[in-house]
């Protein structure tokens, strides 16, 4: 189907032998009469669909990042394993994302010279387990972590203007081998067929921005405040998770609320702890070997106390931030106990910080009283009941009975003609769209959204006009001042506008030139 070919002998060898895996000079392929048949053409249109469905699970697996620490927990309850899987993923991705795109680009340059795509049969098999690989983890992503694709809309509205320029910038550059193929073909039918798939592509790219919808396309006088941050366990990037270690840093971030998880211990004493086994955050494996799986209710407060909380940390580094800790932290780290309902409250009343918290497990058979001994000692503790923020469930209204002043938040959202008012919210971000996040704030209803680690999503959060996050990393969001971008919609229209009439004048400079 290709004319003879058009480049050096020396270029021809160099394409030729990676991806078709020979040794064929310029002439001696003239010589064979080898042309790029439409079986090759096929196989050169399934590489491009292959690069494509490895592009799309890159973006992914970046948007997963913010959520991937919960991963890793899960794996760790299931497997007793710690890894930070999240490195496991990205270098994966990254090996296949290069080797499609190695290919792709060999194929296009070896269009452009003339020369045939014959692609090796060990590519072939190369680019099936590729596809199917992918395809496994989109499939494991849509039965095991739904929630993320959902993530995944959310995270178009931070990069859908960014997306469609860098669509239509890579469209464009296939201008070049395209009007290759479509001069070098002899079947008018291709032609046609492939010029009008070229032509229909870029029109809907062009297009695109009439879809593209995001809360950070606004005037900047438009831009709601900042959210606060709530430290989710304090600041568990800077220090063990639930410690009172974990509790000052979040202060230092300034963090206005610190959330943990409380539990009973089997004498009475609420503590501080989010997982019912013990293994994953203590050194309970060690001390208390034949022991080690029970619920963590099952332990008294003595034994607790003798359980090192802190070390687990240095030693396992759930996050990167963990090998850039000073001596003095890691010292301290190291020393880090297990800590009592009452000392995180003592320590939240001296400096103004609210506690927020559930209480666990819920389906506990003495579930109503660990309700009855936490708000005990919430009420002995002397902590302004303001600045204590309910989250559990049960025995809500008892709470309200004995602590009026408690302020209760909601892990749902509002219904209609609800007894008393929902005032304030606790939800997964994924469950908020930026429109009820809107009108929630009409509404004077606070809506705190979990979890959010990375900056854009953090962004266009703060764009839709949420009152607080609940985050891993509030040392990286204390810094932002401003939402990574914000455009007035005129700009954005400019932007659109000018980046089309530029493509299509690219476009037609190609076709012209490769003429």
């Amino acid at each position: 189907m290709a004319d003879p070919p058009g480049c050096c002998s020396t270029c021809a060898t160099c394409l030729l032998c990676p991806y078709s895996c020979q040794w064929i000079t310029a002439k001696k392929e003239k010589r064979k009469g080898l042309r790029t048949t439409k079986y090759d053409c096929s196989w050169f249109l399934f590489l491009f669909c292959v690069f494509l469905f490895t592009l799309v699970w890159l973006y992914f697996a970046i948007i997963i990042l913010n959520d991937f620490h919960n991963f890793n927990e899960f794996i760790f309850r299931q497997k007793k394993l710690w890894l930070d899987w999240s490195l496991v993923l990205l270098i994966a991705t990254a090996v296949l994302i290069s080797y499609s795109s190695v290919l792709l680009v060999l194929a296009l340059c070896l269009q452009l010279c003339g020369q045939p795509l014959k692609l090796h049969w060990v590519h072939k098999v190369l680019l099936i387990l590729t596809a199917l690989v992918v395809a496994a983890a989109f499939t494991g992503l849509g039965i095991k972590w739904a929630e993320e694709w959902k993530s995944a809309w959310i995270s178009l509205q931070a990069t859908g203007p960014f997306l469609h320029i860098g669509a239509v910038g890579g469209m464009t550059l296939l201008a070049w081998p395209l009007a290759s193929f479509i001069y070098r073909t002899r079947s008018t039918g291709l032609r046609v067929f492939v010029l009008l798939v070229y032509c229909a592509a870029m029109i809907a790219l062009y297009l695109a921005p009439l879809g593209i919808t995001s809360p950070c396309i606004m005037e900047e006088n438009q831009l709601p405040p900042k959210p606060a941050l709530v430290g989710h366990r304090g600041a568990p990037m800077l220090a063990p998770e639930n410690t009172l270690m974990s509790l000052h840093k979040a202060m230092n971030c300034d963090v206005q609320v610190f959330e943990t998880d409380v539990m009973v211990s089997a004498d009475g004493v609420p503590f501080l702890m989010h997982d019912e086994e013990l293994t994953r955050t203590t050194n309970v494996q060690a001390v208390f070997p034949e022991r080690a799986t029970l619920n963590s209710t099952a332990f008294n407060w003595t034994d607790l106390q003798q359980l090192d909380a802190g070390s687990w940390f240095l030693e396992r580094r759930p996050f990167p931030t963990v090998q850039s800790l000073s001596p003095g932290d890691r010292q301290e780290a190291a020393e880090q106990r297990i800590p009592s309902l009452e000392q995180a409250l003592e320590a939240a009343k001296h400096s103004n910080l609210s506690i927020m918290f559930d209480l666990r497990p819920e389906n506990h058979s003495d579930y109503q009283n660990f309700v009855n001994v936490t708000l005990g000692v919430i009420l002995q503790s002397g902590i302004p009941l303001q600045q204590v923020l309910w989250l559990p469930d049960g025995f809500r209204e008892d709470v309200k009975q004995q602590a009026p002043g408690v302020q209760h938040v909601y892990g749902r959202k509002r219904v209609e003609n609800e007894k008393e008012p929902v005032l304030r919210v606790n939800l997964p971000y994924q469950d908020m769209s930026s429109e009820e996040i809107r009108q929630y704030r009409q509404d004077n209803i606070s809506v705190n959204l979990y979890v959010v680690n990375q900056p854009w999503l953090f962004s266009v959060l703060w764009c839709s006009g949420v009152s607080s996050v609940t985050t891993n990393a509030c040392q990286v969001l204390k810094e932002m001042e401003h939402p990574i971008w914000l455009l007035p919609r005129s700009t954005y229209f400019m932007i659109w506008i000018v980046v089309d009439c530029v493509s299509f004048l690219i476009i037609i400079w190609a076709f012209v030139l490769m003429k």
